[in-house]
């Protein structure tokens, strides 16, 4: 019988107990901060952000008279993911290396906010396209700015034991908002302006929120010092190695992305195009889908968290939620009508209000080193990117070649089927 096993459990649990940053017990009143300051970020920035992507910047392209706005809009998409991708890498990395009194992560997420905010209120009152996507772009470095040190606050600060809640928080904002953000940004198809307005502010107020509702980041001035010097930054880019777990999460999220915004990304194009409504039909069609999305979505989001951490797993609730999604996705394509967007909405909507909800969690779990979350993280958060990259140029390449979206459906559907398929092949996490 090995005499030290039980021992090294019983440490191993009270060491996933303690908060990171102070190693102590983490209190039911910091909990309660944590949790609903990863709440209300998630959900302000991710409805102010579909108020305008979902639903006003596609109907804004077609108001300036761009000739072909779903090719644009994959334009855009491109270009503004290459930017995110970048962006969130290096925000990441510069928070690792950020030695302030404030802390490693609390001045980056303030600056994202704002400047996220402000460029998103602007695309409201361009009237050019290359305008509109170069400052779109801005925003992207806005939000990547803000996010890639917010989720490593996830590793920094909260134990391991409670990541999965924190991520159901996490989750629970964004698979809330983002249905939220689509149905109050179709109440703004008319008269646009004030839905730009309201879409800036909740991108600011959110990164304020989540700084004033955490308990307040501990200085980060007597950290050992990052490593100086113009070669040693370069260095600190270096993706990790040996950590084939990574790279499958890695995989496993990129694909799902893929397929989550081949469809999400052109819902109103969709609505319009596929179904066949008019703009004022499409309007309250979007608007009843972001609310059974809104419904099922947090019900899956807020379950799923709390129930991981109880069972100990991570990659069961994200494979079954990636097939969940799969299954939504076939409802369109087999039933062209209202109906079958409205089954989209509940089945895939549910399945990503899991996904969200678990899979920020696993990714903390597989990081090989979490004394450099930041930037592992941004390397993680590259395959959202990619995925959001990737996902509206192959729709916008198979309306484009096809004149329609009927291989739109299948081809998703394959994607997130990969994702699923990719996580199994984690070995180090449950």
């Amino acid at each position: 019988m090995d005499t030290q096993a039980a021992p090294s459990a019983e440490l191993a649990g009270q060491a996933d107990s303690l908060a990171p940053d102070t190693r102590m017990p983490f209190t039911r009143g910091r909990t309660l901060r944590f949790g609903a300051g990863f709440f209300v970020f998630g959900l302000a920035w991710i409805i102010g952000l579909q108020i305008v992507a979902a639903v006003l910047l596609p109907q804004r392209l077609r108001d300036i008279g761009v000739a072909d706005p779903v090719a644009l809009l994959g334009t855009i998409s491109a270009v503004t993911a290459v930017v995110s991708l970048v962006s969130n890498l290096l925000f990441g990395n510069l928070s690792d290396r950020t030695r302030s009194r404030f802390g490693r992560r609390a001045p980056w997420i303030l600056a994202g906010g704002v400047l996220g905010g402000v460029t998103l209120f602007a695309i409201g009152v361009l009237t050019n396209a290359t305008l509109i996507t170069l400052v779109y772009c801005l925003c992207m470095v806005g939000l990547n700015m803000m996010l890639a040190p917010a989720v490593a606050v996830l590793a920094d600060r909260v134990p391991m034991k409670l990541r999965g809640t924190m991520s159901a928080f996490y989750g629970g904002g964004l698979a809330a908002g983002a249905p939220l953000g689509s149905l109050i940004g179709s109440a703004f198809l008319v008269n646009s302006f004030p839905g730009f307005v309201l879409g800036g502010a909740l991108m600011a107020v959110s990164a304020i929120i989540a700084l004033i509702v955490w308990p307040r980041e501990r200085s980060a001035v007597d950290l050992p010092p990052a490593a100086g010097g113009f070669k040693e930054l370069l260095k600190s880019f270096r993706p990790p190695r040996k950590a084939p777990d990574f790279y499958w999460a890695f995989a496993g999220r990129l694909f799902m992305l893929v397929s989550y915004q081949m469809v999400m990304a052109y819902q109103l194009y969709i609505v319009q195009d596929h179904i066949g409504q008019s703009v004022a039909e499409s309007g309250k069609t979007i608007a009843t889908m972001s609310v059974i999305l809104l419904v099922v979505s947090l019900v899956g989001s807020v379950l799923s968290g709390p129930i991981s951490d109880l069972i100990g797993r991570r990659k069961l609730p994200v494979v079954i939620s990636s097939v969940l999604f799969a299954v939504g996705i076939a409802m369109p394509w087999i039933y062209p009508t209202p109906t079958g967007m409205f089954l989209f909405a509940g089945i895939a909507g549910f399945g990503y209000g899991v996904y969200t909800s678990v899979d920020q969690a696993l990714n903390v779990d597989v990081l090989p080193n979490e004394e450099e979350a930041g930037k592992d993280l941004g390397i993680l958060n590259l395959s959202t990117t990619a995925g959001q990259t990737v996902g509206p140029l192959i729709t916008s390449a198979l309306v484009v070649a096809t004149g329609g979206y009927g291989l739109v459906f299948p081809v998703s559907i394959v994607a997130a089927l990969l994702g699923a398929f990719f996580i199994t092949r984690i070995k180090a996490v449950k």
